[in-house]
């Protein structure tokens, strides 16, 4: 039967056919389908949501399809707070980010048992937890994600189809035709059609899978120039993922989970990276990101224990049970997602479905060991060993096992693009070096679409290298480092856009991805209006104006105010 053509069977039929033949051939039905639209959106992390909602408000038909039954991405699927920046109440992410926090924060005022004099407070943070200024539950992000597209799900301007994952396309010279996704579950094929695609998977699927150019893995210095490249590049040598998890501590029970089958593996397991790790991985310790020296750590769920030392509790905490009522919270909640159980055993970009599952696996295996050694063996303050009161909470991160549905990706495929951004432009021991003045600001980028700000963090990789952590500056994000060198009608919006390995390592963070979404939304949207492709906004400089002026109408701020501006903003 051919794809989009309608079979028609009557009651009778129905009754008249062998039973086999009427599942054969509704499962024909099923099993393939035509859908179209304006833009059609594989993935739907941080940047495939802030694509679709910036779409979806220029009037656009969208297609946004999920891997997984939750969007969000890092923020909900994988389970890891925000990381910001300390302007971001106020500027260096868009508009639109900022009211998806406060969203957030109004979300709990609503439906949380909140502290009477926290329900007036404009810088609520659920967790108050170390990492960052705002903390909290995935299911809340999450919440407040389906709100905002609620409106555009019900008009039918919005399909959202959860489970799917691209599996093969179609390609006409350099543009694509057709993108066919699969049912995880079911088995069911649908062939999406439309002008534009966006590539917001994690691992940047769709670049292979359409013969989009890419690189992966790490440039070496000879290639990019850049200070802390190493000196042979490495396609295979990408970032530690982390499967994350959520508990909680209840003193006087046992939640003590059964042993991990690799847990003999991994509670003996000693780093060998180039620069030295110190130490067992499961230990309260671990290589300062800085200086890699041995960095002491503690933890103690009852906050009480660990003086001047570093606590891992409160580290990536989601809920202060002091937030709430007496009573509302057993105790605090906390997301794993530390030193220890960072996986670089294993490259998930590229991996066969076999090797993808046992690298996920692996991963799984270190977090529930990590786990267990917390209630069983690590040393407490007081000398004893053990917390058998820590309890796995599957049901925050919506799990049958417990743990994160997707694996926290740092590093993704990343496009051939007509502009990469490397460290000589961001990085700031780098950029004093290169530049001829203004060598305390990033490079400036005429085709700006946005700003963001973090430190260029890498964590250890599969090619056994330790932490890569050095000072950024405030940058902004090019349009050229979207825009694929060849294919005219695929853009990146997550970690696949035109960066390098080590710029890869302030590029990939919450707000950032969000505004590269947008920003992708709100071209294809021009581009469609226009009649320019995103090529020709890029190329011709009164059409890019123009491009630049609706973003910034939008509430995408395409520089960073003054630095005397951001002294008024810090709070």
């Amino acid at each position: 039967m051919s794809a989009g053509s309608a079979l028609l069977v009557t009651p009778a039929g129905l009754q008249s056919m062998p039973a086999t033949n009427v599942l054969e051939r509704i499962s024909v039905i099923q099993k393939e389908e035509i859908l179209t639209a304006d833009i059609v959106i594989i993935g739907g992390g941080l940047g495939g949501v802030a694509s679709a909602l910036s779409s979806l408000r220029n009037g656009k038909r969208v297609i946004l399809t999920e891997e997984t039954d939750w969007l969000g991405g890092q923020l909900t699927q994988q389970g890891v707070p925000p990381d910001e920046h300390r302007w971001i109440e106020y500027t260096g992410s868009t508009k639109t980010y900022r009211d998806f926090r406060n969203k957030i924060r109004e979300y709990y005022k609503r439906n949380y048992p909140l502290k009477e004099h926290l329900r007036n407070d404009s810088y609520l943070n659920p967790g108050n937890a170390s990492v960052s200024r705002f903390c909290h539950e995935p299911r809340v992000a999450l919440a407040v994600i389906n709100e905002m597209l609620a409106p555009y799900t019900s008009s039918g301007k919005l399909t959202v189809l959860y489970r799917y994952k691209a599996v093969k396309s179609s390609v006409k010279r350099d543009s694509i035709e057709d993108i066919t996704v699969k049912n995880c579950v079911t088995g069911d094929i649908k062939i999406l059609k439309a002008p534009y695609f966006v590539d917001a998977t994690e691992l940047g699927d769709l670049l292979p899978l359409t013969g989009t150019e890419f690189v992966t893995g790490a440039e070496s210095g000879k290639d990019t120039g850049e200070l802390h490249a190493p000196e042979h590049s490495d396609s295979e040598n990408v970032q530690a993922f982390t499967v994350c998890f959520a508990m909680d501590y209840l003193p006087e029970e046992d939640h003590v989970i059964p042993k991990p089958a690799d847990y003999a593996f991994w509670r003996e397991f000693t780093p060998q990276l180039k620069q030295s790790w110190p130490g067992k991985l499961l230990d309260l310790h671990y290589s300062n990101p800085r200086t890699l020296e041995k960095r002491e750590l503690c933890f103690d769920p009852t906050g009480k224990g660990c003086g001047n030392i570093f606590n891992l509790w409160s580290y990536r905490r989601i809920a202060d049970k002091n937030n709430f009522e007496e009573g509302a919270y057993l105790s605090d909640i906390t997301l794993v997602n530390w030193p220890q159980n960072d996986y670089f055993l294993g490259n998930l970009i590229g991996a066969s479905g076999k090797d993808f599952h046992t690298y996920v696996e692996g991963g799984k295996q270190l977090s529930l060991s990590l786990l267990y050694w917390l209630q069983t063996e690590a040393l407490r303050p007081d000398g004893g060993k053990g917390w058998p009161g820590l309890r796995l909470r599957k049901d925050v991160l919506g799990s049958d096992d417990g743990l994160a549905k997707y694996p926290y990706v740092r590093e993704s495929r990343r496009i051939k693009s007509l502009f990469t951004v490397i460290e000589q432009h961001v990085g700031k021991e780098n950029r004093a070096l290169v530049a001829s003045e203004n060598k305390d600001k990033a490079a400036f980028f005429h085709d700006s679409v946005g700003i963001g700000y973090y430190p260029i963090d890498l964590h250890p990789s599969t090619g056994m290298n330790n932490y890569i952590d050095m000072d950024a500056l405030r940058f902004q994000i090019p349009l050229g480092a979207l825009l694929p060198v060849r294919m005219k009608n695929l853009i990146p919006a997550n970690k696949n856009i035109g960066t390098t390995h080590i710029t890869n390592g302030c590029y990939r963070l919450h707000p950032v991805e969000w505004n590269i979404g947008e920003a992708v939304g709100e071209l294809l949207s021009f581009s469609l209006d226009s009649r320019y492709t995103p090529h020709q906004v890029r190329a011709q400089k009164g059409i890019l104006n123009d491009f630049q002026s609706r973003l910034r109408s939008q509430g995408i701020e395409t520089e960073w105010p003054s630095d005397e501006e951001l002294e008024k903003m810090q709070y």
